[in-house]
C-alpha cells in the first residue's frame, strides 16, 4: 500500500490524519517541522505528501521547492487565492483549506495516487494522446507524432500536470536537465510548434497559454 507522509506541527491534526489513513490501509510517516521533513525525505520517498504551510523551521513554501517527483497536497489554514495559486505554480498537486472534509481529502489522495501510478507505469495518457516515457514515443489514437527533444520534454511535464497551470520558469527548471539550451524566449516558440503538431493530428488544441503565467494542458 502507498506511503503517505504527513508534515504538520499540529499534533491533533497529524494524529487524526494518521489514524484515518492507517484505517484506509496506507502506511504513514510523520514530520512536525520543515527541517525534520527535509531530513526524512533525504532517506525515504513517500508516495504522497500532505503538507501544512505554517511550520517551524523551514516553512511549507520553502520545503515544497525541494520536493521532486512526489505529489504534494497542501492542507493549510491559508485561504487567500494568491496563496493557492502560488503553491500550485510552485509544484503542489492540490490545495485544501482547513478545516477540511476528511472524505474529500481521501478522494483527492486517491486521485493523486492514481495519477502517480500511471506515471510510474511509463505511459502517460491524456484522452487519446499518449506519451511513453521509456521509448519516448508520442502518439494520438495510435498515430505517431514526431517531436523534437525539447518539445517532448515540455509535453511530458505538461501531461504530468494535466489540468494545472504550469509557470514558464517552472517548466524551464523541470526540463533543464534534458534541454539546457531552452530559454524563456525560445520556450514560446517550442510550445507554439508543439501545439501545432498536436492539433494537426488530433484537431484538438490541448495546450492553452495563461497570460503572464505559463501554460496548461487539458484533456
Amino acid at each position: 500500500m502507498a506511503e503517505i507522509m504527513i508534515i504538520d506541527d499540529d499534533t491533533h491534526i497529524s494524529d487524526m490524519l494518521c489514524e484515518v489513513l492507517l484505517g484506509e490501509g496506507y502506511t504513514v510517516s510523520k514530520a512536525y517541522s520543515g527541517t525534520e521533513a527535509l531530513m526524512l525525505l533525504s532517506v525515504r520517498k513517500p508516495d504522497l505528501i500532505l503538507l501544512d504551510l505554517m511550520l517551524p523551521g523551514l516553512s511549507g513554501e520553502e520545503l515544497i521547492k525541494s520536493i521532486k517527483d512526489i505529489p504534494v497536497i497542501v492542507v493549510s489554514a491559508k485561504t487567500a487565492t494568491s496563496d493557492k495559486v502560488g503553491l500550485l505554480l510552485s509544484g503542489a498537486a492540490d490545495y485544501m483549506t482547513k478545516p477540511f472534509d476528511i472524505n474529500e481529502l481521501l478522494a483527492r489522495i486517491t486521485v493523486q495516487l492514481r495519477k502517480s501510478r500511471s506515471l510510474s507505469d511509463g505511459v502517460i495518457k491524456c484522452g487519446e494522446l499518449q506519451l511513453d516515457t521509456d521509448s519516448h514515443n508520442v502518439s494520438f489514437a495510435g498515430k505517431d507524432i514526431k517531436l523534437t527533444r525539447t518539445e517532448y520534454a515540455i509535453l511530458k511535464h505538461l501531461m504530468q500536470n494535466e489540468g494545472q497551470v504550469v509557470a514558464k520558469l517552472t517548466i524551464l527548471d523541470r526540463i533543464s536537465n534534458d534541454t539546457p539550451d531552452c530559454t524563456e524566449d525560445s520556450l514560446k516558440i517550442h510550445v507554439h510548434n508543439l501545439r501545432r503538431k498536436l492539433k494537426a493530428v488530433s484537431d484538438t488544441d490541448y495546450i492553452s497559454a495563461v497570460w503572464g503565467i505559463g501554460f496548461m494542458l487539458k484533456c
